[in-house]
């Protein structure tokens, strides 16, 4: 999930940490509890991306795509981050120093936020088509949400307002509250998000405000209430889409093994998504991935009314699924490229759905069809360089396309 996501769900954590404990008397020490549990909430719940400073090691785009959502993104290493950022806080804030060296109770509860922070972080990062292996180095597979969207308004909105509106001044409150509600609607008039969304969001603007108004943790409940019961949506949206996708493609590609149905969600929109298909034909020798998008209520939203910036299909013939790209290669390129390409070898302890073309690579889960994108890397140009180290050993996603196994990575 983006940062801002995942700052807003630090201070709600700290916030509802803060009413949950038993109050405290003196009004100075009160407000240092609070500060010090909002800060632990928001620097753990953003501290796993401190792994953007590692990406230098490796030659682009390897360095992003290998050390990003790597090692500190894993349950094993939260456990050197909760301490590190627990003994920066104790050196360089002597308010939090005597808090934790002479409250018990707060002193538990401030571990308690960090630890719950690290993990609130990498299980949102489950949530979306990018993965993560938080079970590294016992299981080193990637592991896809596929529900949420990587930049999601839904928790900007609840979370945001809910917040705002605890601010302790009017001034402070319209000044966090603005740029919350300003976003969505920016986000419709570059077409982004459908204008029906738009009106969704606003309606949960109003009702966790409203709930907000009412005093005490009414507002941060209703919010998280809103997060869960939306992630719970679009998990079950999910499951109807992938019904859909596998039924069309059994149609167009009968026989074919599905190894892998990636979905990419539309942002606050769980009646439109994208998605990936990659099969083999182990008779051929062939494997195939396509592209395209499926509307779960073509009568509401088909896909020629769903947002053309994350792969809507204006004026497609069909009204609940449109195929937009289709891709066949070999099964044996792939593994010889594997055995005498050094780069092209890390690059597939990466990538999900891989498209190979002019003697470069792409994961296509990320970008428009025969266009480069972050994750492009050109594996022939970078044949003789030295091979990439150190390149952490991720389980390869498409391991199933090199020895032919029937993974199964839904």
């Amino acid at each position: 999930m983006d940062n801002l996501t995942h700052s807003l769900v630090g201070l709600t954590l700290g916030e509802l940490v803060e009413r949950a404990l038993p109050p405290q008397p003196d009004p100075l020490k009160a407000r240092t509890r609070r500060r010090v549990l909002l800060d632990t909430g928001a620097l753990a719940s953003n501290f796993p991306d401190l792994d953007l400073v590692l990406t230098p090691l490796l030659a682009p785009p390897l360095g992003y795509l290998l050390h990003h959502r790597g090692h500190t993104h894993t349950l094993l290493y939260a456990l050197p981050q909760i301490a590190l950022l627990l003994g920066l806080m104790w050196l360089l804030w002597p308010g939090a120093r005597r808090l934790l060296r002479e409250d018990r109770t707060a002193r538990r509860a401030i571990l308690a936020t960090a630890a719950l922070g690290m993990v609130l972080h990498l299980s949102l990062d489950f949530l979306n088509v990018y993965g993560l292996h938080p079970f590294h180095p016992l299981d080193s597979r990637w592991l896809y949400g596929d529900m949420v969207f990587i930049v999601e308004p839904v928790f900007w909105t609840a979370l945001g307002v809910a917040l705002a509106l605890r601010a302790p001044t009017r001034a402070l409150r319209w000044l966090f509250a603005l740029p919350i509600l300003a976003a969505p609607l920016l986000f419709a008039w570059l077409g982004f998000l459908q204008w029906g969304s738009l009106a969704g969001l606003l309606l949960l603007a109003a009702v966790v405000g409203s709930m907000a108004r009412r005093g005490g943790a009414a507002g941060l409940v209703t919010a998280l209430l809103a997060c869960l019961g939306f992630i719970a949506l679009q998990g079950v949206a999910g499951m109807l889409a992938r019904e859909q996708v596998r039924a069309a493609l059994a149609r167009i590609e009968p026989g074919a093994r599905v190894l892998d149905l990636p979905l990419s969600a539309f942002p606050s929109n769980p009646l439109c998504w994208s998605f990936a298909t990659v099969t083999t034909n182990g008779g051929a020798g062939s494997y195939a991935v396509r592209l395209g998008v499926v509307s779960l209520a073509p009568g509401v939203s088909d896909v020629a009314a769903c947002p053309a910036r994350f792969g809507g299909q204006p004026g497609a013939a069909s009204a609940a699924l449109a195929w937009n790209y289709h891709e066949t290669g070999s099964l044996d390129r792939v593994r010889a490229l594997q055995r005498a390409n050094c780069h092209f070898d890390a690059w597939l302890r990466f990538a999900r759905v891989p498209s190979l073309a002019g003697g470069k690579a792409s994961d296509i889960r990320f970008g428009a069809p025969g266009e480069e994108n972050f994750s492009t890397i050109p594996y022939a140009a970078m044949a003789q360089q030295p091979c990439p180290a150190p390149a952490p050993q991720w389980g390869r996603p498409r391991q199933d396309l090199l020895d032919g196994a029937a993974a199964h990575q839904e």
